[in-house]
């Protein structure tokens, strides 16, 4: 690994065949739709490729929210300029083993312009039951405090990044509602600094879709 890699920390958990990703909604089918076998009755002896098959709900793996995901009339994937997803300096809020992130964390923090994300320690329980349940979220009262700092995104390593106990969904009416842009289901947020660092989490160029799966990563400075 050469010293520029070393700057790049992976925060994407890995997109499989059969993952869940979110209950009640159907997993990933990776497949070939022209296997390498198949593949050589149509080139010369010893050249094969492999054309994979991917049928899949938009929200899988780690991904992000734009505004058209709540919003008829928000921006879709398409519409958000390229600078909202890429090279945006960051900041990582510590809120490990804490069900309610609620506006004390954010309170005296440098989050103006920047990408907040919250590192509750959520992604352990990845792809087993306990995901699901008793989650860490974002109170209503932080993510107004979070719009009204003018975050540019807020990502977090937990299943939801509102409370899923109920049917209201105030984190993602309040910051996409905003043009704020939403990325959960992260991972590895244990190696990243407080500070000092630039997140990117840049989806497809999909018009009509407000939510797609991310390679996220941050680049430490």
């Amino acid at each position: 690994m050469n010293m520029q890699n070393k700057k790049l920390i992976d925060l994407s958990h890995t997109i499989f065949d059969g993952l869940i990703t979110y209950k009640g909604l159907p997993a990933p089918v990776v497949c070939d739709y022209l296997s390498r076998e198949n593949s050589r009755k149509f080139y010369e002896a010893g050249t094969e490729f492999q054309i994979g098959k991917i049928e899949m709900i938009a929200n899988t793996g780690t991904y992000i929210d734009c505004p058209f995901h709540r919003y008829a009339e928000g921006k879709d994937l398409a519409d958000i300029e390229l600078d909202r997803f890429a090279d945006l300096n960051a900041i990582t809020i510590d809120a490990t083993n804490v069900l309610e992130v609620d506006v004390n964390f954010f309170v005296d923090k440098e989050i103006r312009n920047k990408a907040v994300i919250i590192h509750t320690g959520w992604s352990r329980h990845w792809n087993t039951e306990l995901y699901f349940e008793n989650h860490p979220f974002v109170t209503k009262a932080a993510a107004e405090y979070l719009r009204d700092n003018d975050v540019k995104l807020v990502g977090i390593d937990s299943h939801n990044i509102d409370d899923t106990r109920g049917k209201s969904r105030p984190v993602h009416t309040t910051l996409l509602g905003a043009e704020i842009l939403i990325l959960e289901h992260l991972c590895n947020l244990d190696k990243l600094p407080e500070d000092n660092y630039q997140l990117s989490a840049v989806p497809p160029k999909f018009k009509g879709v407000g939510t797609f799966p991310v390679r996220a990563f941050a680049r430490l400075l």
